[in-house]
């Protein structure tokens, strides 16, 4: 792969965007091509076009991965662009690579130099083949971008265009070894947005809405006299009428057009930012709707799942779920879009995986970071999962405070069980053997940290933990300050990921850890029985979290879990139906009330508006998921915390329990080969419904209320069998086709 190209970089400011270029000729005419393919790669993101057309739609190759280890190359069918006189251009921009990654002005970056690497290979139809590598030979010269930064945006000079100062092109060594054939989908432009409305701020800048929150970036034409700057500053929400900038921290999230004094058109493709509203500046004349789009982007995804209902606000925050997923799933998945930070926290996707599951096809996409997992996983030196993946951290400098919190190298609860529960995920809804082999050993890696990390009492009770973090009663400042103790929730945890494990070494055929990992987990069950739980199912620290995870974890004996989901219930309606879990608890709430009888109690919580509550942003116009329960108060102004993001998918976990238990899709074996319909109505809605596109055809599930009938309706397809489970108690094995059910609720 790559075997005869060199890696070539240029000499220029490390602002500045530059364009590699190579001028060739056919050694057949085109009639005679029988196939053409560009492969490529590099230590930034590139654009390439041969003849002045890309070689495919995908913009910010390669992505971000664990670069140390693994460098994805792309392969593009190129023959349709081919004619007996070609050119080759490449605009080359930082990317990843050199990007100043992280928070707190870590500035963290791969390399100081930016490269790149390709063959264009031809197949005549007499089998001759005609290669061509970069090297030295090659050509560069400046873009007309001055400045790109994935946090800080792009400046864009139209007066630069078709100039040519020449840069120094120089070879620079590479590993090969690193070298990976891309396995996850690339990021794409994948729709446009008008402008909903615009209006003039005091300043004289003009504050556009996209009425939606996005990532992407803003496509921009323009004239106007030569060296006008456009300047447009983008953002998620308002604060008392104006852009609010603090979230971002020290992201400038800001693009600026300067014109040529002709007919201008900017998108700023080297760059992403999270927003809904832009502040322009600059602009000459009137800024009018057809000026401007906003471009959405992420990796290239099918929606698989839908799902609606009788409530306005719920079909809201499934949309809004959506939304956060197709802003944070762009080359892997990232905890936000928009501040300095977009880092692949491993615990945001642990909780989330089996929602991005029904919401698209992310076989592929969640695959390609779980290899990125297990390699980063693999070279720490205490082979812990990092917290977040690529692990871009392990670069920062080490704390000197006690207190502070390590980001890499220590095993811990949900974050680190990612690497058994996102594989978990794709095992329910894929049924994909051969990648499950492929995860398995990350599975082993976090197991074997976290086994060593327990102390005498068989419980995972030492050393950090994120904990149930964003507990809404958490002071803002000290977000894992939860109700919850950390250790109860870990040891919780660690009986759920050693059983999927074990399930996982039987399926593969590992005895020997199948028995290793069903003991950890009997083990760790019974030291759990033992140490937090008392005779009459009290949790330590009893709280809603401790007692959601006992649940859903399938901890407690028949007697303790039903006083369990008593007590869970209790403390629910003793908050007044307001949602009192963090990252830990709050995925698995509705579904341990549900699983206890109480589904009254999972309704009312889903469906409070009242603030904490995953309704309350809907009121406030979310379109996205918001990280925190209130990251905006009330009197719509922001969080004071500085960790406040408006597009963060954690949280909107909820989606899983509306399509498996509300809708009641379930898959009853891996990969939905058989699936179980369990629709579960509930007071508040009058009716609810959904579709998923499984490996076997796509399954319909809905139930409408009538009077005191519920009607329910299953589309199964050909050669598909469901179990159809009413609330009624009566069951149905039914086939393919449309089958509808009825029966009387039981209103006492």
């Amino acid at each position: 792969m790559l075997d005869s190209s060199e890696m070539i970089t240029f000499d220029a400011d490390r602002s500045v965007a530059g364009i590699l270029s190579h001028s060739f000729r056919l050694d057949r005419p085109t009639d005679q091509v029988r196939s053409a393919t560009f492969r490529a790669t590099a230590h930034g993101v590139y654009e390439a076009r041969v003849n002045e057309r890309p070689v495919s739609p995908a913009v910010l190759s390669p992505g971000w991965s664990a670069y140390e280890w693994r460098l994805p190359v792309s392969d593009d069918p190129v023959g349709h662009l081919l004619t007996e006189e070609n050119t080759v251009e490449v605009l080359l921009g930082n990317g990843w690579w050199r990007a100043d990654l992280g928070f707190a002005d870590m500035n963290l970056n791969y390399g100081a130099e930016l490269g790149f690497m390709a063959e264009l290979e031809v197949v005549y139809a007499d089998g001759h083949v005609q290669l061509v590598t970069t090297g030295d030979h090659w050509c560069a010269r400046t873009s007309d971008t001055v400045q790109n930064s994935l946090y800080d945006g792009q400046c864009v000079d139209a007066r630069l265009r078709g100039t040519r100062d020449a840069l120094p092109v120089r070879r620079l060594d590479v590993d090969r070894s690193r070298f990976v054939p891309r396995s996850g989908p690339a990021v794409t432009r994948q729709e446009t947005l008008r402008p909903s409305r615009s209006t003039r701020l005091p300043s004289g800048a003009t504050l556009v809405d996209f009425g939606q929150n996005l990532v992407g970036w803003v496509r921009m034409r323009a004239r106007g006299p030569a060296g006008t700057e456009i300047v447009l500053r983008h953002a998620e929400v308002l604060s008392q009428g104006e852009p609010a900038i603090r979230p971002l921290r020290s992201a400038k999230a800001t693009d600026t057009f300067v014109l040529s004094g002709g007919d201008d058109e900017f998108e700023p493709t080297l760059t992403f930012h999270g927003f809904r509203y832009v502040e322009v500046t600059g602009f000459p004349g009137e800024l009018t709707a057809d000026a401007l789009e906003a471009v959405v982007v992420h990796s290239d995804l099918r929606r698989t799942g839908r799902f609606s209902c009788s409530s306005p606000l719920v079909n809201q925050l499934v949309e809004n779920s959506v939304w956060s997923q197709k802003g944070n799933f762009l080359s892997l998945p990232t905890d936000c879009p928009q501040r300095d930070e977009r880092l692949g926290w491993t615990g945001d996707i642990a909780v989330y995986a089996p929602t991005a599951c029904l919401q698209a096809d992310v076989a592929d996409f969640l695959h390609d970071w779980l290899l990125d997992l297990y390699a980063e996983t693999r070279h720490n030196e205490n082979r812990a999962v990092p917290a977040v993946v690529p692990d871009i951290l392990k670069y920062a400098p080490v704390p000197e405070a006690p207190e502070a919190v390590p980001m890499s190298g220590v095993p811990t609860a949900v974050w680190g069980d990612a690497a058994v529960w996102v594989p978990q995920a794709l095992w329910q809804a894929y049924g994909d053997r051969d990648r499950l082999a492929a995860h398995y050993p990350g599975m082993v890696l976090h197991l074997e940290s976290v086994a060593a990390a327990l102390s005498e009492t068989g419980l995972w009770d030492e050393g950090f933990q994120w904990g149930d973090w964003l507990d809404p009663d958490a002071p803002a400042a000290k977000p894992w300050a939860a109700k919850a103790d950390p250790a109860v929730v870990a040891s919780a945890c660690l009986v759920r990921s050693a059983a999927f494990a074990a399930e996982a070494a039987d399926i593969l055929g590992q005895a020997e850890d199948h028995r290793r990992w069903a003991d950890l987990a009997a083990r760790t069950k019974a030291a759990f029985l033992e140490h937090y739980v008392d005779p009459q199912g009290r949790v330590r620290s009893d709280c809603t979290t401790v007692y959601a995870l006992a649940i859903t974890f399938g901890i407690l004996d028949a007697e303790r879990r039903r006083a369990a989901g008593e007590r869970l219930a209790e403390l629910v309606r003793a908050g007044g139906h307001r949602v009192t879990t963090g990252f830990a608890g709050t995925p698995y709430i509705t579904w341990a009330l549900s699983g206890t009888g109480h589904v009254e109690d999972a309704y009312r919580l889903l469906l409070q508006t009242e603030c904490p509550s995953w309704l309350y942003p809907v009121t406030m116009g979310a379109t996205t998921i918001w990280e925190r329960w209130d990251s905006l108060l009330p009197d719509g102004t922001v969080n004071p915390g500085e960790m406040t993001s408006f597009n963060h998918y954690a949280l909107g976990a909820v989606t899983d329990w509306l399509y498996q238990v509300v809708a009641g899709i379930r898959p009853a074996e891996p990969g939905y080969a058989r699936v179980a319909l369990a629709p579960t109505p509930g007071p508040g809605l009058d009716w609810a419904r959904a579709a998923l596109d499984t490996p076997g055809g796509t399954v319909e599930c809905g139930w409408e209320r009538r009077g005191d009938r519920i009607d329910v309706r299953a589309v199964i397809p050909d050669g598909m069998q469901a179990d159809v489970i009413l609330q009624d108690g009566t069951k149905h094995l039914v086939g393919g086709g449309t089958h509808t059910f009825g029966y009387r609720e039981d209103l006492s």
